[in-house]
């Protein structure tokens, strides 16, 4: 039987809520599960709001809004990240300034982002890679010191933590994911933490087309208006239904998660003091993952793409991770390196991410790592 990548999965009421929220009548935007939904970032995360959206990507063009920028202004943020990240700030005319990544989280460099500020600078957007947190104070500290804003994109960083705070609620704004192949899943989906209460309001109207018919129903007001650029970025009340099951089960996920992590690291162990790879680094002292990511470093791209090969006549599916926004066709087009950019480059090349899903048992495991062993003892299979 294969093994894939990535599996979605139910864990506990998704459809039964589903069949709850039709027989209810209400199937667009902003209905009772999505209010759970709400409130439970909130509290969990410390958030002082929480607002769905259909996905992160949307989380992240409605922070680009609430940054008020202007064409030209520049946002620092990694290479090594998802498209979103830098296609968000670029809708409103900003410029990517890429900065290079630590070689132990691969989060972005803390100690080169300030090298990388000049007076067009207006935003700063740590990427909390496989849920490890950012360093966190320090780039609070300069964005203070320089009058800059951060927005987290903490899209793989649901529940993590950076010295006893939740990833996402510490920047003046956060980005989750609920995409399919996180921890904790909608399909697709996303949620805007405003933790910056200048901006309540106006993300509120942002997501509700520009009009603030928010404030409407909450009687603040007697009619609704447009009022404000904005777009429809509510996720279907569908969409909260099946998250509202998921988040009651978060810590449960993420602790499944992390045995299957465990359970790796301890079955390549032999071959990474071996030298054939290398395993990902501890978690940085404060700092407390959500094992949303196991991966590995090979030796070069040529090792990978043998070991990927053989994985899959194996029936196993493995795969790289992201070509660095740098050196692709749009990243050159509307941003720029600041400084080389080596780790991005050289990790780029070599890191292969292994199967971790909700229902990845014991025995997948095991042959997982009996595969990858069989590659590198040379063995016949």
């Amino acid at each position: 039987m294969k093994i894939p990548f990535n599996k979605p999965f139910i864990i506990g009421a998704e459809l039964r809520n589903i069949r709850q929220a039709v027989r209810e009548g209400h199937l667009s935007g902003d209905g009772p599960y999505t209010r759970r939904c709400h409130r439970w970032l909130e509290e969990h995360l410390g958030a002082k709001r929480a607002l769905l959206t259909h996905s992160c990507t949307a989380a992240l063009e409605m922070a680009a809004i609430l940054c008020d920028l202007k064409p030209g202004d520049e946002v620092i943020m990694p290479s090594f990240t998802f498209v979103s990240t830098a296609n968000a700030f670029v809708l409103r005319g900003a410029v990517p300034v890429f900065v290079d990544v630590r070689d132990d989280t691969f989060n972005l460099d803390e100690r080169r982002v300030g090298a990388a500020v000049t007076p067009k600078t207006k935003v700063i957007v740590p990427v909390h890679y496989a849920g490890v947190a950012c360093e966190m104070d320090a780039l609070m500290a300069l964005a203070r010191s320089r009058g800059l804003l951060v927005v987290e994109d903490a899209a793989q960083g649901l529940l993590a933590e950076y010295r006893g705070r939740k990833l996402g609620a510490i920047g003046h704004l956060g980005c989750l994911s609920f995409h399919e192949t996180k921890n904790v899943i909608s399909g697709e989906g996303g949620a805007l933490l405003v933790n910056d209460e200048r901006f309540v309001a106006r993300a509120e109207v942002i997501r509700e087309k520009g009009t603030n018919r928010v404030q409407f129903f909450r009687g603040e007001v007697d009619k609704y208006s447009w009022v404000d650029i904005g777009s429809s970025y509510l996720p279907s009340e569908l969409v909260g239904a099946f998250l509202w099951a998921q988040l009651e089960q978060a810590q449960a996920i993420n602790a499944k998660r992390a045995g299957q992590c465990a359970a790796y690291r301890k079955g390549l162990a032999q071959l990474a003091a071996r030298g054939d790879l290398a395993l990902p680094q501890p978690a940085p002292a404060g700092t407390t993952g959500n094992a949303h990511m196991f991966y590995v470093l090979l030796k070069d791209r040529a090792t990978r793409a043998r070991l990927i090969s053989h994985l899959s006549k194996r029936g196993i599916h493995a795969v790289f991770h992201y070509v660095p926004l740098h050196s692709s066709p749009a990243g050159r087009r509307y941003g720029r390196a600041a400084g080389p950019m080596t780790v991005t480059d050289s990790v780029s090349e070599r890191l292969l991410r292994l199967p971790l899903y909700y229902e990845l048992g014991k025995p997948q495991v095991a042959r997982i790592v009996a595969a990858i062993t069989v590659f590198f003892e040379g063995r016949p299979a």
